[in-house]
């Protein structure tokens, strides 16, 4: 117990808790921006697959670390597009077009890179991005610059949310959009930039995997962090600050059970139980914090303009 608490105690265990949490940052806002304006997106995991093979190709291509983000961040706006002609365009159901933009947007990136690297046993590498070291926290020194920017979107998006005549529309979009209408705005111009702004930052925590964590794209990297960043913006309450600390939550308990099996308790308990343990303390978090959320009223609820 003593070891344990020395280790959550220690440096590199936060720079790893922060380091798992930026993805899980980045995603979720993307989800939370979605759903403010009124749409579900469950395109997220697909479309961070997406993003995380085509940042990845695109600086294996030659082009910048920060030129592979941009990239993409704009697959992800161009699924985000998709999503949103079937959803706010077509007003089809936002369940199935999510799962199906998660089925394509994945296939995509299998095919992309079967095709491109046929013969290839072991992952093409990639230069990542390099640490900060030069901040003075030590946390923060081990970190890329991609953590520091999922760090200070939370600041910004809360602002823009709750300050800006921009954030007050896309709260208006998603709480009462009859009302929004009627103040001569355009509910299916607000939805459609959120879900493409939304859709971008998902493809940015993809690029995270493969440009900072990671230097190649693997099958199955993603592994359901999209789902993760579903259930965490229940959990934040639709708000960017709840949503950094239920990102934090959870990969501290994943953190901590990488950890575990390292300690040596895999002898005893099987290593499934420490992979679960993340998952299981976020699910009883986010039963126990979820009876209280208070959800946007029109979310998931299509709207043709005009209709009463």
């Amino acid at each position: 117990m003593a070891d344990m608490l020395e280790v959550v105690a220690s440096v590199p265990f936060w720079v790893a808790v922060l380091r798992i949490a930026t993805p899980l940052i980045l995603g979720t806002l993307g989800v939370l921006l979605c759903e403010r304006a009124g749409v579900l997106n469950l395109g997220i995991e697909g479309i961070m697959v997406a993003g995380a093979f085509a940042g990845w190709l695109a600086v294996y291509g030659g082009l910048g670390l920060w030129g592979g983000v941009l990239v993409a961040a704009a697959t992800g706006a161009v699924f985000g597009l998709l999503h949103a002609g079937l959803t706010v365009g077509l007003a089809l159901s936002q369940h199935v077009s999510g799962l199906g933009i998660t089925m394509l947007a994945t296939a995509l990136a299998y095919y992309g890179y079967r095709v491109g690297f046929p013969k290839v046993s072991t992952p093409p590498t990639v230069t990542p991005f390099a640490e900060m070291s030069g901040l003075p926290l030590p946390v923060l020194s081990q970190q890329t610059p991609l953590t520091l920017l999922a760090l200070a979107l939370v600041p910004l998006l809360a602002w823009f949310i709750q300050r800006t005549p921009a954030g007050l529309a896309l709260r208006m979009v998603g709480e009462n959009p009859q009302a929004a209408e009627g103040q001569g705005l355009s509910v299916a111009a607000v939805r459609t930039s959120a879900i493409v702004a939304g859709s971008a930052l998902m493809g940015v925590a993809g690029s995270f995997l493969t440009l900072a964590a990671f230097n190649a794209f693997f099958f199955n990297m993603v592994n359901g962090r999209g789902w993760v960043c579903v259930a965490l913006v229940v959990f934040a309450s639709w708000r960017p600050g709840k949503a950094l600390v239920g990102a934090l939550l959870f990969a501290f308990f994943d953190a901590l059970q990488l950890r575990l099996q390292q300690a040596g308790g895999a002898g005893v308990v099987p290593y499934q139980v420490y992979l679960m343990l993340p998952y299981l303390l976020s699910i009883a978090a986010l039963v126990l914090v979820a009876r209280r959320a208070s959800y946007p009223q029109a979310l998931m609820k299509p709207y043709r303009k005009g209709e009463r």
